[in-house]
Formats: structure tokens, C-alpha cells, sequence
């Protein structure tokens, strides 16, 4: 049996429909914005000492300020937790990790313990971490363990245009939503049903091309 893509878990946990209609491009590579937005995660001390006005440059959401403080309180939060220094000087980086059943890239390998880190371009939610990218990271926690043949407890999640890092565990309940994806992804053989999500959908590149109708203000407001 094929293994399955991140890259796939991912967007099927956001929506099978959404998984099927990327299988079907021709070009899955990321813009350049992404690459922009990644590269932050590997210069997090130089991003710390920036001038402001340099700062300001850079592909970050929040302002100069702002940014610094919170990389500030992630520097202090992964000292003490002694993986600072792994974060920012990986043994090991966009390495491809090929597991049982999945495959994909890890954006960076950290050791003593054995974790991966998944760097997203995007915002973070107020707490943990979206859905999809749960699954993507049980995903390369599981590849990378099945090339080391050594278990993972944890794995880290990276916003580097929001200076936020978050450790997830590799719990129960994680590990069964990925198993729940993996078989949604193994079985697609055609367009799924539509999801009812307006926020989802709303935000999906694909809207358009699914056919599906999200709610107005107007009409979430009962004003028409």
C-alpha cells in the first residue's frame, strides 16, 4: 500500500473535499511567500536582535514591537525547557521522513529526545494548535519514529511570522484522529460530500470550484 502524503493528511483533517481538489493540480509546490515565511524559523536570535525598522521588513504579522516580545516569552518558555537551542540550530532540517504508511517533509529534526518540528506560515489559534496541523504533526512524528526506530512523545509546532512555538503530546486522542484521516485519505475515490462549515469554506481556495454556499452576514444576522 502507498504511503500517504502530510501534505494530504493535512488538508483532508481541514475537509476531504478540500484533499480531493488538491490531488487534482498539476502544481503543488508552495509560493514563494511560504519559503519567505519559513525562513524566519531559522533566525529567530538574529529576528531578536533586529533593529525595528529592519524588523519591519520582514515577513512578520504582528509589529516590530510586538514580535519581539512574544519571541522574547518563547525564548524564556523553551529555556527552561531546554530546547531553545534545538529549535534554533536543529541537527537536521527539511529532512524527508518515509514511516509505514506516511511520508513527508520534516521541517526540523531535534535530538536528545528524538522530536520533529513542523514550521506552519500561518496564524496560531489562541490556545494549541488547528486540527489539520495535529494530524500533520502526529504524521512526521510517526515517520520519523519508524526511521529511527525509537518512540516520540512530543512534537513541536512552529509560527514564525508570530514568533509563537508550541509542543504537542502525542496523545491518545491525537494519535486516533490521524488514524481517522489516514483512512479518509486511503479511501477517496472521488469528490466526498460537502462539508457545512462557513468558516472553512469560506476561507477555501477551492469555494468556487466545489460549488458550495457559504452564509452572508446579512443572512447569519436573520436580515435576509
Amino acid at each position: 500500500m502507498s504511503r500517504v502524503a502530510f501534505s494530504d493528511l493535512r488538508s483532508a483533517a481541514y475537509c476531504p473535499r478540500k484533499c480531493y481538489y488538491d490531488r487534482r493540480r498539476d502544481e503543488r509546490d508552495p509560493p514563494e511567500a511560504v519559503a519567505s515565511i519559513r525562513s524566519l524559523a531559522f533566525r529567530y536570535e538574529q529576528l531578536l536582535e533586529a533593529d525595528p525598522s529592519a524588523l519591519a521588513a520582514e515577513p512578520i504579522k504582528p509589529d516590530p514591537q510586538s514580535y519581539q516580545r512574544t519571541l522574547r516569552r518563547t525564548r524564556s518558555r523553551l529555556e527552561r525547557a531546554g530546547r531553545w537551542v534545538a529549535i534554533c540550530d536543529p541537527s537536521a532540517q527539511s529532512v524527508l521522513a518515509t514511516g509505514r504508511e506516511v511520508r513527508g517533509i520534516v521541517h526540523k529534526v531535534l535530538t536528545e529526545p528524538l522530536e520533529p518540528s513542523i514550521v506552519s506560515t500561518g496564524k496560531p489559534p489562541d490556545t494549541g494548535v488547528w486540527e489539520s496541523q495535529s494530524v500533520h504533526a502526529v504524521a512526521a512524528a510517526k515517520a520519523l519514529a519508524w526511521e529511527h526506530e525509537t518512540p516520540i512523545e512530543g512534537v513541536w509546532l512552529e509560527y514564525p511570522a508570530y514568533g509563537v512555538v508550541r509542543r504537542l503530546e502525542m496523545t491518545t486522542r491525537r494519535k486516533a484522529r490521524y488514524r481517522q484521516v489516514l483512512r479518509t485519505v486511503r479511501e477517496l475515490d472521488g469528490p466526498p460530500a460537502r462539508i457545512r462549515n462557513d468558516d472553512k469554506c469560506a476561507a477555501c481556495e477551492y469555494a468556487g470550484e466545489c460549488g458550495v454556499r457559504t452564509r452572508t452576514l446579512r443572512s447569519l444576522l436573520g436580515l435576509g
